[in-house]
């Protein structure tokens, strides 16, 4: 099969057309035929860092963790799929999992599911690992009809996603964005937009929950911004970070009370724990997309797999909007 391998890591780390083997079919997997593969911040860093990532796979490599596509043939001890069925999921490219650019891939059951009958290969390979992200991190705050939640972040991978689940479990969603592009997005999504350049935390506090602060702080951001969240945050709220690889005072959050949850989605691929659970989460993404209330936002450019470096160049370029796809 055609699959684009990279030989060596770094800045300028090339992607090269390469002729491998077509995996082969394994107990509990499925092989399926990609149709759509999509580009997350983790994969550029892959490709950047290489081995200073515990978590980057031997060169050469085959990159890419999300996709969609259609059941060639399914592997022993797997029930409730069958040849011709389109699924998606985040199953590969990291450590000794072979990844999505390339035109097949044998993945964990576990970590699939049917995608959304509503929704395109190219919507639905979009959403795996930023829509696990953001459900889980909403989960694990407790989410609640009738809170005012705040998404950092709001026009990006999984912030756009987290608004919309957010809105679905009847949350008061309110999301920041630097421009006037990511707050039309974020005001389009359903969320009142916060310009963040213009707005300091305080005063965006004041306006929007009078002062007392919001339930649920989604940090898509992280870094210096985590202390930013803990100030938005209200007295025993919770704050959800995907990105908290600083070190950071915590007297806010002792002081407020606050349940800080870190979300790091690729512990069940690396370490071969609760995969099931990101299968759970996948069928519950697709109920709610099928329910109308869940679309994935994607980039105008449209990529082929031989041009994997385009795409890549697209996410870190900073230009686009929406998660970027890649055709297969």
């Amino acid at each position: 099969m055609n699959a684009m391998l990279i030989n060596n890591y770094g800045e300028k780390a090339e992607f090269t057309a390469t002729e491998v083997a077509k995996p082969e079919l394994k107990a509990g997997h499925l092989l399926v035929k990609i149709a759509a593969s999509s580009v997350n911040t983790v994969d550029t860093m892959i490709r950047q860092m290489g081995s200073e990532l515990p978590l980057s796979p031997e060169t050469p490599a085959l990159l890419g963790m999300d996709f969609a596509g259609t059941v060639e043939a399914v592997g022993e001890g797997v029930s409730g799929y069958a040849v011709g069925d389109e699924v998606y999921g985040c199953a590969g490219g990291l450590a000794d999992l072979p990844g999505t650019l390339a035109e097949y891939i044998v993945a964990d059951a576990q970590l699939l599911s049917h995608k959304a009958k509503n929704l395109s290969q190219r919507e639905a390979a979009a959403i795996p690992l930023v829509g696990i992200t953001a459900y889980e991190g909403l989960m694990r705050a407790n989410i609640q009809a009738g809170q005012k939640v705040l998404v950092h972040g709001g026009s990006g991978g999984v912030g756009h996603i987290a608004i919309q689940l957010a809105k679905h479990f009847g949350a008061e969603v309110y999301a920041t964005g630097g421009g006037d592009r990511q707050l039309a997005l974020i005001e389009k999504l359903g969320a009142t937009g916060i310009n963040y350049k213009t707005e300091s935390v305080e005063e965006y506090v004041v306006k929007h929950t009078d002062g007392h602060g919001f339930d649920i702080v989604f940090d898509s951001v992280g870094g210096e911004n985590m202390s930013k969240s803990f100030e938005a945050a209200a007295l025993n709220g919770h704050v959800a970070s995907t990105v908290s690889m600083c070190e950071i005072d915590l007297t806010t959050v002792h002081f407020k009370g606050l349940s800080l949850h870190v979300v790091f989605m690729l512990i069940p691929m690396l370490h071969n724990y609760k995969r099931e659970e990101h299968a759970e989460i996948l069928r519950s993404l697709a109920e709610i997309a099928e329910a109308g209330k869940l679309t994935p936002v994607l980039d105008e450019n449209h990529f082929s797999l031989e041009q994997a470096a385009d795409a890549y160049a697209r996410l870190e370029s900073g230009q686009g909007m929406g998660k970027v796809v890649i055709d297969h």
